[in-house]
């Protein structure tokens, strides 16, 4: 029995987050719960849809893949949580807000379950905390962390670490897309912006992506474009992506996942703002950002998923492409 305590490795599972840019977001509480933790083994469960990121994340043990097709409602997610009772773990950090979470973490079994108390999920958990007003996204995540432990972490990362590549100095990434319609670049500003680029950036290789989805949205950007443009769109897996951006000299890019994949790899990254709220969700790691919004309107941010007023995104409309272009030329 003493040797069997003596080798024992606390086991800790992470509920990641369920959008792209919050998962990378939240490799800085996986770095922090390593700091913390420095032995024990550390899983997590991520969306299906989103395990490609996972082995560019630092510092994890076993990956368990969640798929909402598979396990459909809470009782999906209960059946789903009972699968993984067997592992026996110690604690469980719930990263999601939601009820679905919760219950998932409560059916592992896991002896101490955290989490922010929100949407009646209090007796779920173990350990409910308040979730801190206006702090960035990674740093609320953190302060999870922090509150249960009682120790500040004074040493943040938001870090991928991609395959490396050899370095193409006259690449540059583009993505003009977002799950969030009113975070994307209208089509019209768009091919704007493309035609701009062409014309000022005669000596570089623009490489422009997309998911699947968004293939058909990235193709009408694309119609009349002429040379040194290629469109990736729909032909990537999420470690190619990375790859590809980890290789590049810069990204243009919107508020998207993206974004945070880009700045995670240490490429400079410039990031259009309309809708999303910077302060909250812009890429963590500001050596390697450039932030620009028009702010010409006063509804922005107004950090909706749609425009109720305009229909169409304005505040990205107005952001003034010389910026844009000025920002760029910085790195090429």
């Amino acid at each position: 029995n003493l040797i069997n305590h003596l080798t024992y490795r606390m086991k800790i599972l992470i509920r990641l987050p369920n959008w792209l840019g919050d998962v990378v977001m939240s490799t800085a509480f996986v770095g922090a719960v390593r700091q913390s933790y420095s032995d024990a083994e550390i899983d997590v469960i991520i969306k299906k849809e989103l395990g490609g990121i996972v082995s560019l994340i630092p510092g994890l043990n076993q990956v368990h893949l969640f798929s909402k097709q598979e396990h459909s409602g809470l009782q999906g997610v209960y059946r789903f949580g009972k699968t993984l009772q067997a592992e026996k773990y110690d604690l469980f950090f719930c990263l999601p807000d939601s009820l679905s979470s919760a219950v998932m973490g409560w059916a592992t079994g896991a002896k101490r379950r955290v989490g922010f108390g929100k949407e009646g999920r209090v007796f779920l958990m173990t350990n409910t905390y308040k979730k801190p007003a206006n702090l960035h996204r990674t740093d609320e995540y953190i302060s999870l962390l922090e509150q249960y432990t009682g120790t500040k972490i004074t040493e943040r990362f938001v870090k991928l670490q991609a395959k490396t590549t050899e370095s193409n100095d006259s690449q540059v990434v583009l993505n003009f897309n977002s799950e969030a319609v009113s975070r994307r670049m209208p089509l019209d500003k768009g091919k704007q912006l493309i035609s701009m680029l062409i014309n000022t950036f005669k000596n570089t290789r623009f490489v422009i992506i997309g998911s699947q989805k968004e293939k058909a949205y990235v193709d009408d950007l694309l119609k009349g474009a002429a040379g040194q443009i290629e469109n990736y769109a729909g032909k990537t897996s999420l470690e190619e992506l990375c790859e590809l951006m980890a290789s590049s000299k810069a990204v243009l890019t919107t508020d998207s996942g993206p974004a945070h994949l880009a700045n995670s790899l240490g490429v400079p990254t410039i990031v259009l703002f309309g809708a999303g709220n910077e302060q909250n969700t812009a890429p963590y790691n500001k050596d390697v950002l450039k932030v620009i919004r028009a702010g010409k309107l006063e509804c922005e941010p107004c950090v909706r998923n749609t425009c109720k007023l305009y229909g169409i995104p304005k505040c990205m409309q107005l952001i003034d492409e010389i910026e844009i272009m000025n920002a760029l030329s910085l790195y090429l």
